[in-house]
């Protein structure tokens, strides 16, 4: 059980599970126990029926920093082999797994600076809503360090290889708009809105049916991570027979027949 800490703080609303990295003074940079206790979050929101979505933020005006270029410089961590510094490097970017396979909708919503492994944990998400004037870049570069927690694939399986290469290698730094027009984002709105915006959003997703949701969610994820046609096929006709078979379809179909918004349960 990872300890309580302040970096990372949560709350709930009507199924909608708000996470918020909380180290504003250093624009919400990784620290160690704030990954321990995000990496624990989400292996709890993944396996959690009351939990329908999921939404990734920052506080004080930033969404995240990526790793603590500050406690890198004062070597924390140097003292333990070169192995348990790859396994525990390792093990912390499952966090961007689960934002990226948990059966359940995802949304980062980034104010400010979201560079490095916070890009990465952004990209992770299904969606991301992003103020006009937030700052997007891979950093990694500029710290001589080749990058980490997923943002190399998402990156290549949201915009393809050559700009994936040109962002990671140039590094630029994207406001949200711009990231909006690249296909970055899902939305770019008014500054001090993507939290609200992002909740407009996921919020009808956390009221659909989250089986059918989790099953069509693992259907694109396959096709997306170099699934065949006919392994994509396959899933789907799992999933779809499966989802034939729950009480929430039958619920939409005798709400589409009544002329009546269904309640799902998810069974």
């Amino acid at each position: 059980m990872t300890e309580a800490t302040q970096d990372l703080l949560t709350e709930r609303r009507d199924g909608i599970l708000i996470i918020t990295m909380n180290r504003p003074e250093r624009r919400n940079a990784m620290s160690r126990p704030m990954i321990f206790a995000l990496h624990e979050t989400l292996e709890a929101a993944a396996k959690d029926d009351s939990v329908r979505a999921v939404v990734l933020t920052g506080a004080g005006g930033a969404f995240c920093a990526g790793g603590d270029v500050k406690l890198m410089n004062e070597g924390v961590g140097r003292d333990t082999s070169f192995y348990a510094q790859r396994k525990n490097l390792r093990d912390r970017m499952e966090c961007s797994r689960l934002l990226h396979e948990m059966p359940k909708p995802t949304i980062a919503a980034i104010e400010g600076a979201a560079a490095g492994a916070g890009l990465a944990l952004a990209l992770a998400c299904d969606f991301r809503v992003s103020s006009d004037t937030a700052k997007l870049t891979t950093a990694f570069v500029k710290v001589a360090l080749s990058g980490d927690f997923g943002g190399t694939y998402f990156l290549t399986q949201i915009l393809g290889t050559a700009k994936a290469k040109e962002l990671y290698m140039l590094s630029p730094v994207l406001s949200g708009k711009e990231a909006e027009r690249l296909g970055l984002v899902t939305l770019a709105v008014d500054p001090g809105q993507a939290l609200d915006e992002a909740l407009s959003l996921i919020t009808p997703l956390a009221e659909g049916a989250p089986l059918a949701l989790g099953r069509m969610k693992a259907n694109l994820n396959l096709a997306a991570g170099g699934g065949s046609l006919v392994e994509v096929m396959d899933l789907e006709a799992d999933n779809h027979q499966c989802s034939t078979e729950t009480a929430d379809h039958q619920e939409a179909a005798a709400a589409f027949v009544e002329k009546r918004k269904p309640v799902f349960r998810g069974a």
